[in-house]
């Protein structure tokens, strides 16, 4: 069983995150909270927060996949996460069930928390991110 908890974000992928920051804070107001590289998935995020959850710009630093989805698709939404308990077991409960999955094992992602992507081809062609918040939130996390 896989224990959902919200939708932690929901990613858009961008060229440009300045100017798409300038867009969402003129037409909505929304302000970043956080802004990091992260170095290990070669990506630019920056949290944009809507109550309990989050809009999340990401944008390519050296990441070939996200290149490759603005040549194809221009900017868009590219992912849903949603946070769970226990990605571990979250993780052998979908292999169990024989869900393709692009990751086996948990990956840090943003923010320093856990990560793993369920293969669109599970959900429709919807690429799901599964969440696990940091343990600590007050440690070092990694940025670049």
């Amino acid at each position: 069983m896989i224990r959902i908890k919200k939708i932690d974000h929901v990613a858009v992928c961008v060229a440009d995150i300045d100017e798409s920051l300038a867009k969402y804070k003129s037409v909505f107001g929304l302000v970043a909270k956080e802004r990091e590289v992260v170095a290990s998935q070669k990506t630019e995020a920056v949290l944009l927060p809507i109550g309990d959850s989050n809009i999340e710009l990401i944008s390519p630093r050296g990441n070939e996949g996200l290149a490759k989805f603005l040549e194809k698709r221009g900017p868009g939404i590219h992912h849903i996460a949603v946070e769970v308990e226990g990605i571990e077991d979250a993780l052998a409960f979908l292999k169990g069930l024989g869900v393709p999955l692009i990751d086996e094992a948990p990956r840090k992602g943003a923010r320093g928390h856990k990560v793993a992507f369920v293969h669109p081809k599970a959900t429709g062609g919807v690429l799901v991110e599964l969440v696990e918040p940091d343990a600590d939130p007050g440690k070092q996390h990694e940025t670049a």
